[in-house]
C-alpha cells in the first residue's frame, strides 16, 4: 500500500539529485513567478526529501532545491518570499469534514468549548433576547460527557430540558450534540414538532425518556427527524434569498477559517445535491479560496436517476470534486449509537444504534459500482465496521472488480475488533480517521467500552498502519475544530491538551506518519496524489508556512505552531499579520 513507503530521514545526497533533475528541468525558462526561499522545506515525497526553495510558475511547483540553485531561475517579474528560516510542508488536507455544517457552526451558537449545562443555557438566553418570537435558536458542540458540573437530575447523562425551556418560551431551540448523532430540545420545540407521550421510538433512534416515560429533551440518531422536520418547516417559511444568502455566508466563513488554520483542500463528508450544486457553482467561477472533495448524501431511492453527471472531477481548475457517496451505519459513541458487538459497560443491555439496514448499505454499494463512485460508510462501532467489512468484501467478490483500485473508505473506524484490523489492508478499505477524536473522546471511552475493548481497539491507527492499511487524518470538524495542529499533536501522543491524560500511546503514530496521514494519505484517499499532498514539480503550490517543525519539536512546542502563511496555486490565501 501506498502508505507502507518508508519514512526516513534521507541523505544530503539523494535531496542533491533531487534537486539538479528539478533545476535542470526548468532552465529552459527564462522565468518563474514565485520562489520561496529561506525555508526547511519538508516534501512529503517518496524520499521524504528536505530541500530549501521551492520555485512555481502558474500555480505549480517546477522545481525545488537549494536556495542558490533556484535563485538561478530568477527572472525581472519573479517575486521572491523569504520563509525566514521557518518549516514549510504541504497544505493539510482536511480527510473528514462537514464544510457547509462548518459555515454553519460560525454563524450559530458553538458549545465546543462549553464546560457545563448552565453555560449552555445562559448562552441561550442572552441569544433569546435579540430573538424574534417564534425564531428558532440554533447551536452545536455540546457533549455531557466534557461537563465539569453533575446534574443533580439527568438520565444517561443528559439533563431535563426544564432550565432550557424557562428562559426560551417563546423560541423553539435546537441544540446538536458535539457528534452530531444527536440533539436537545426545548418544550416549545417539542410541541411544534407535534411530540406527545404517545410518539413513537423510529427504528436506529431514541427519544430519551425520564422513569414516568416523559420526553427529556433529547433526541439520539433515527430520532432527531421529529425535531428537524419542524426546523425544515420553518426554513421554509423563508424566502429562497434569505436561505441563499445564509448558505454563502456560512461557505465564506468555512473558508476564512480553513485558510487561517492552513488547511488547503477539504473533503467534505456528506452534502446534499443542491449543496453539491452550489459548490461546483462557485468553482466554476473561480469564487471557492480553497480545493474541495464531496461526497453525495441522499437516500438511494432519491437518487435513483440523479447520478448521470457524477463523478465530477476537477471543476473549477480543480477546486471542486465530487466522487463519493456517503452513508452512516450506525452513530457516535458518546451518545450510545455506535453499533457494538457486545453491550455498552455503562448501559448494560444495550449495543448500540443500526441506523441503516443491510439491505440499504448493499443498495448503495450497488450504485457506487455503476456510477464510478466511491463508496464511504460512516461506522463508528465493532460491529458497525465488521458488517461495512462484509458488505464491501461481498461487493467487490460479487462485481469481480479489485477493492484496492476502488478506495472506498470506512469514515471514522473508531472501534473494532481485532480480528478485523487486517481486513482493511486486505481488502484495500481506506480507513478514514480523526486524531483529535481519540482524545477528545478518551474521558469516556473506557466507561462505554471497558479497558480490554478501549485498549485492543479503540482509534487503533498504528495497528492499522502496520498491519498495511492507508490511515488518512483530520477533525470532522465541525464535530471538532477544523485546526489540524491539534489533531497531529493528538496523533502523536494521544493526549488531552486540557487535562494531560492519556490514551493508550503504543497507537501513536510518529511525526513522519502523522504529516503523511494529513497530507499524501488524504491525497490518495480522494484519487489526488498525482496532483496534491507533497511538493513535487507538477503538483499544485499549495502549502503552508508554519512557526514550528514538527518533524523536531518538542511535543508541547506543536501546540505552539503559528501559521505563519497558506498558499494555493502559489498565491497568498492567507498571511499571519506578523509575518
Amino acid at each position: 500500500m501506498i502508505q507502507n513507503i518508508l519514512l526516513n530521514k534521507y541523505s544530503g545526497c539523494a535531496i542533491a539529485i533531487i534537486a539538479l533533475i528539478f533545476f535542470s528541468s526548468c532552465k529552459q525558462s527564462s522565468s518563474v513567478d514565485l520562489i520561496v526561499t529561506n525555508g526547511v522545506v519538508y516534501t512529503v515525497d517518496s524520499n521524504s526529501s528536505m530541500a530549501e526553495a521551492i520555485a512555481i510558475t502558474d500555480g505549480k511547483i517546477i522545481a525545488i532545491g537549494t536556495n542558490d540553485e533556484l535563485m538561478g531561475l530568477q527572472g525581472e517579474g519573479t517575486e521572491v518570499i523569504d520563509a525566514g528560516g521557518n518549516f514549510i510542508m504541504p497544505g493539510f488536507i482536511e480527510g473528514h469534514g462537514h464544510f457547509p455544517g462548518l459555515g454553519m457552526s460560525l454563524q450559530d451558537l458553538n458549545f465546543l468549548k462549553s464546560r457545563s449545562w448552565q453555560e449552555i443555557v445562559d448562552a441561550v438566553a442572552e441569544k433569546v433576547e435579540t430573538a424574534k418570537p417564534g425564531e428558532w435558536i440554533i447551536g452545536r458542540g455540546w457533549h455531557q460527557e466534557k461537563w465539569q458540573d453533575t446534574l443533580m437530575n439527568n438520565v444517561l447523562g443528559y439533563p431535563y430540558h426544564n432550565s432550557l425551556s424557562a428562559i426560551s418560551p417563546d423560541n423553539p431551540v435546537m441544540l446538536v450534540h458535539a457528534s452530531g448523532h444527536g440533539l436537545f430540545a426545548n418544550a416549545y420545540a417539542m410541541k411544534i414538532a407535534g411530540l406527545t407521550s404517545e410518539t413513537a421510538t423510529p427504528s436506529g433512534g431514541n427519544i430519551v425518556r425520564s422513569p414516568n416515560g416523559e420526553a427529556i429533551g433529547m433526541f439520539e440518531e433515527n430520532a432527531m427527524a421529529i425535531v428537524r422536520d419542524a426546523y425544515s418547516e420553518y426554513q421554509r417559511s423563508l424566502s429562497a434569498e434569505e436561505i441563499r444568502q445564509k448558505w454563502y455566508e456560512g461557505i465564506a466563513l468555512a473558508e476564512k477559517e480553513c485558510l487561517k488554520k492552513g488547511v488547503t483542500s477539504f473533503q467534505d463528508a456528506g452534502s446534499s445535491l443542491m449543496e453539491i450544486e452550489g459548490l461546483r457553482k462557485l468553482a466554476e467561477e473561480g469564487e471557492l479560496d480553497l480545493r474541495l472533495w464531496a461526497m453525495i448524501r441522499h437516500e438511494s431511492e432519491y437518487l435513483n436517476g440523479k447520478l448521470d453527471d457524477y463523478p465530477v472531477i476537477d471543476a473549477g481548475d480543480g477546486f471542486f470534486t465530487c466522487r463519493g457517496i456517503k452513508l452512516s451505519i450506525d452513530g457516535a459513541l458518546g451518545s450510545y449509537g455506535a453499533w457494538l458487538l457486545e453491550p455498552y459497560d455503562d448501559n448494560p443491555g444495550f449495543y448500540g444504534q443500526n441506523t441503516k439496514s443491510i439491505e440499504e448499505l448493499n443498495a448503495r454499494a450497488q450504485m457506487c459500482i455503476d456510477n464510478g463512485m466511491q463508496f464511504c460508510v460512516h461506522a463508528i462501532g465493532d460491529r458497525a465496521n465488521r458488517e461495512v467489512l462484509d458488505a464491501f468484501e461481498a461487493q467487490f467478490k460479487d462485481s469481480g472488480l479489485n477493492g484496492p483500485d476502488l478506495r472506498w473508505r470506512i469514515e471514522h473506524a473508531q472501534h473494532i475488533h481485532p480480528d478485523d484490523i487486517p481486513r482493511f489492508a486486505e481488502l484495500g478499505v481506506i480507513a478514514s480517521m480523526q486524531g483529535v477524536h481519540c482524545t477528545s473522546d478518551a474521558p469516556y471511552v473506557v466507561k462505554r467500552l471497558g479497558t480490554k475493548r478501549a485498549s485492543d481497539g479503540a482509534y487503533v491507527w498504528k495497528s492499522l498502519l502496520e498491519a498495511g492499511a492507508v490511515v488518512t487524518n483530520g477533525t470532522d470538524a465541525p464535530v471538532e475544530d477544523v485546526d489540524p495542529i491539534e489533531s497531529f499533536y493528538a496523533t502523536v501522543t494521544r493526549k488531552r491538551v486540557d487535562t494531560g491524560l492519556e490514551f493508550f500511546t503504543a497507537q501513536a503514530l510518529t511525526r513522519e506518519e502523522a504529516i503523511y496521514s494529513y497530507t499524501m494519505a488524504n491525497a490518495f484517499a480522494a484519487f489526488e496524489e498525482d496532483v496534491k499532498g507533497s511538493l513535487e514539480p507538477g503538483k499544485y503550490a499549495d502549502l503552508v508556512i508554519l512557526s514550528r517543525n514538527l518533524l523536531t519539536c518538542s511535543d508541547e512546542q506543536i501546540l505552539d505552531t503559528q501559521i505563519l502563511m497558506t498558499m494555493i496555486d502559489g498565491q497568498i490565501a492567507y498571511q499571519d499579520e506578523n509575518f
